[in-house]
Formats: C-alpha cells, structure tokens, sequence
C-alpha cells in the first residue's frame, strides 16, 4: 500500500474522531504545530529515524516534546511510532488538513505580493476568489516576493492567477516575439 494511502486512513481516522468530539480546529492547530516541529528540527526527525532507540524511548521523546498537544494527535503520532511509520508524520498532518479545510470549506492560498498585505487586503483577496472557486474562504500565506514589480499572484490548488506587474510584461514580452 502507497505512503499516500496509509497517511489517507490515519488522518480520516483522526478527522472522524475531531468531529464526532466537535475539536477539529483544535486538532488542526495541533497537527499544524507538530508538523512544523518536524520539519524544522531535523535532530527530532534524526531521532524517531534512528534503529538504535526503542520505541519505547522515542515514544517517550514524543510525550515530552508535544506534552501540550491534544491527547488525540499525540495517540496518533505515539501509533504511528508503534507501526513504524514515523516518516509518514507529516503526509497524516496534510491529509487532516485537506480533510478539515473541505468540511469547513476553506482553501489553502498562496498570495505572492511586492509587499505584506494588510488584512484588509488579505479579506478582500480571500471574499473575491473564495467565490471563484466555490469555497467560503481562503487560508492565505504571503509570500513577500520583490521581483513582482507590483500587483499580486495568486496560487489555489493547481490554478494560477497572475496580476502581477512582471507577469503582465513577460506576456506582453511574449506577444511581441510571436
């Protein structure tokens, strides 16, 4: 069976447990928190990879470094250590997180700006293409990106919307060579 797959069956699990107990949002805080641990500690990841500790240490490694989590995302992280998949961490945390943006209806976007966006900015880009794409809202990361010149690219999914000052050039760059 896929990594995919297996990361697939835990996260429903665990999204199917936050619903029934109305803690989706918290769960998803959680998840957000240990999967950026994860990511940006390479010596946590070094340690649930290595042969030489049990299990029983690294689980306890686990309960000491996520104490404050929800004690069913620690469950599903200290089961996924049991069943030898610590690598597969944070594809569960992403899978949740599709899983719970879907119910709640939220999109994850990307919004490369020349500079930070205001949140009245950040609303009205959420309100205008939430819409578009049939959602109730957007989650937007800003990606500060100076070579924009100015104007905005908007990244949902696989679609791609340019308003940008350089994207503007580079097609009229290209219309002009054709």
């Amino acid at each position: 069976m896929s990594n995919t797959m297996v990361a697939k069956r835990y996260a429903s699990a665990l999204f199917q447990i936050a619903n029934e107990q109305q803690i989706i949002g918290q769960v998803e805080e959680d998840l957000r928190v240990v999967k950026e641990v994860l990511e940006y500690n390479p010596d946590l990841k070094a340690v649930l990879k290595s042969s030489k500790l049990t299990i029983d240490k690294k689980k306890e490694i686990v309960k000491n470094a996520f104490a404050s989590v929800n004690m069913y995302v620690l469950n599903t992280v200290l089961l996924l250590i049991d069943r030898h998949r610590e690598d597969q961490i944070v594809e569960v945390t992403d899978q949740f997180l599709e899983l719970a943006n879907e119910a709640m209806g939220i999109a994850e976007a990307e919004v490369y700006s020349a500079r930070e966006l205001t949140d009245a900015e950040r609303e009205a880009l959420s309100a205008t293409f939430a819409a578009k794409i049939g959602k109730k809202s957007l989650r937007i990361e800003n990606i500060v990106d100076s070579n924009l010149l100015g104007g905005i690219r908007l990244r949902i999914g696989n679609r791609i919307y340019d308003g940008s000052l350089r994207g503007k050039l580079d097609r009229l760059e290209r219309k002009l060579l054709s």
